[in-house]
């Protein structure tokens, strides 16, 4: 790729709140305002949620599809008015967010906003477009074809990060490039390597994602390795140095003592 996007021009290495600072006086309230907020004070440059539509049409900031796991409400937000969502307690304390506040919030801050339906693409891009938040907001899916939706809608001016089919294919290529006369076939064979950055868990059962291999191929394509969710300080110093680009934690705290660390070697 040779459009690097405004979304890579913050902070290096990426340090994220994955959903958020919910640790210490903020602990049981992810993806809420205040975890967006505490971890713009604590200096983090990016942070990761997660996106559903509401009934009406709101797209909020939630993990699961329904409420019952971190709130006092119950029921499928698909199924519920965003008035009844917005009333749901999370951590006894916080209200489920609309993702407009949210960005409004943090206009320092760059997003990954994993979209967890196919009916959220179209209003999630809605009220990006809405804010003109495209240079720091990255769309991430498990599921490839909610991210094809999202390129073709908003074009260019979109970051996505690589659907499961996307980081198959440059998993491929990695091991492939082992053996070179194996990796100019299998160039044309495996899965299209579409986004700017890789965000893949270090491994998926008993399969290795995350290798040294693997991030030589990423940046030799020209695209950043961001991994989630590391929470080990060991783990993360030995994750910076394979050279990955990126860590979601859901221990901000640690991870931002270790970038800081790095950083006066």
């Amino acid at each position: 790729m040779t459009d690097r996007h405004p979304y890579l021009d913050g902070p290096y290495p990426r340090a994220y709140a994955h959903r958020g600072w919910h640790v210490d006086d903020l602990a049981g309230c992810e993806n809420t305002l205040a975890a967006f907020v505490r971890a713009a004070d604590e200096g983090l440059g990016y942070v990761e949620l997660d996106v559903h539509r509401t009934a009406d049409g709101v797209v909020v900031v939630h993990h699961d599809p329904t409420l019952d796991r971190t709130t006092d409400g119950t029921g499928r937000i698909d199924a519920l008015p965003v008035a009844v969502v917005a009333e749901a307690s999370v951590g006894g304390r916080e209200r489920v967010p609309r993702l407009d506040d949210v960005l409004r919030a943090i206009p320092g801050l760059r997003v990954t906003i994993e979209l967890k339906s196919d009916a959220v693409v179209a209003p999630a891009l809605a009220v990006i477009d809405e804010l003109d938040a495209w240079d720091r907001v990255c769309l991430g899916a498990f599921d490839e074809s909610r991210l094809t939706a999202a390129r073709a809608q908003a074009g260019p001016r979109l970051c996505t990060s690589l659907g499961q089919r996307g980081v198959l294919g440059l998993r491929g290529r990695a091991w492939a490039s082992a053996v070179p006369a194996i990796g100019r076939l299998a160039g044309a064979a495996l899965p299209a390597v579409e986004g700017q950055l890789a965000q893949v868990p270090v491994g998926f059962g008993p399969l290795t994602v995350v290798d040294r291999r693997f991030v030589t191929v990423a940046h030799e394509l020209g695209r950043e390795v961001h991994v989630w969710t590391v929470d080990d300080a060991v783990e993360m110093n030995r994750l910076l140095d394979l050279g990955v680009d990126g860590l979601l934690s859901d221990r901000p705290d640690v991870l931002r003592d270790v970038v800081a660390a790095r950083s006066v070697r």
